[in-house]
């Protein structure tokens, strides 16, 4: 059977440059010093990728549209009960794994929104951080550091459904992030493909100019 398309290239790229700047902020945080500033970028860039994507959610091909894969408590039940029957497949992300998306846009969400007004106290400042007082910065600084252990617990989660789905249900899922297409037998019969043409990358690239040019103006307020 032919593979179906399931990921667009847009929320590919999405995915895999998300990752690199949650990686990345981590080690940078932990490393300290002059790599604050890659910090600084990387939470930036994440902020950037955020936005993206929950616009993208709205005007992105089918699997990528939130509408396409958040699910009510009566979807999520009929998953579930495929789940332990062994039956169930599913299209994009699973009602599980939209849980996982939004949990991750959010609370990433919030991370880099308080990363804005942060400060390490010694030389590196988010762009925000001259528009509040001093205790506000210091009660969102706090904020920040204590919810990296929010996202590392959202991470390691991810990796191990990723992983249980890898091996014991044998779904080429990160091959599918990376080529964008799923082997028919792993979807539902009536599976239809996203669109991944010329006019959705295009469509994408402007909304990333876009949002790169608003994440850059908010950099810019603290030059």
């Amino acid at each position: 059977m032919p593979d179906v398309r399931i990921w667009d290239l847009p929320t590919r790229l999405f995915h895999w440059c998300f990752a690199a700047c949650v990686v990345g902020a981590y080690v940078s945080a932990k490393l300290g010093g002059l790599y604050m500033d890659w910090h600084v970028r990387f939470g930036l860039t994440a902020l950037g990728l955020v936005i993206f994507r929950v616009i993208w959610g709205f005007v992105g091909p089918r699997h990528a549209r939130f509408v396409g894969f958040v699910k009510g408590p009566g979807d999520m039940g009929t998953y579930l009960r495929g789940l332990a029957a062994g039956t169930a497949k599913s299209a994009g992300h699973n009602p599980l794994g939209a849980l996982s998306v939004l949990a991750m846009l959010i609370d990433l969400g919030i991370q880099t929104v308080l990363g804005l007004f942060a400060t390490d106290d010694i030389m590196v400042q988010g762009p925000l951080f001259n528009t509040v007082s001093t205790a506000t910065s210091g009660f969102l600084t706090s904020l920040h550091k204590a919810n990296q252990w929010v996202i590392v617990t959202l991470v390691i989660l991810h990796l191990l459904a990723v992983a249980w789905h890898t091996l014991a249900r044998k779904e080429p899922l990160v091959r599918a992030m990376i080529a964008g297409d799923m082997p028919a037998d792993h979807l539902p019969a009536d599976a239809q493909p996203s669109a991944d043409g010329a006019g959705v990358r295009l469509r994408a690239l402007i909304l990333a100019i876009v949002v790169a040019a608003f994440v850059l103006w908010i950099r810019s307020l603290g030059s």
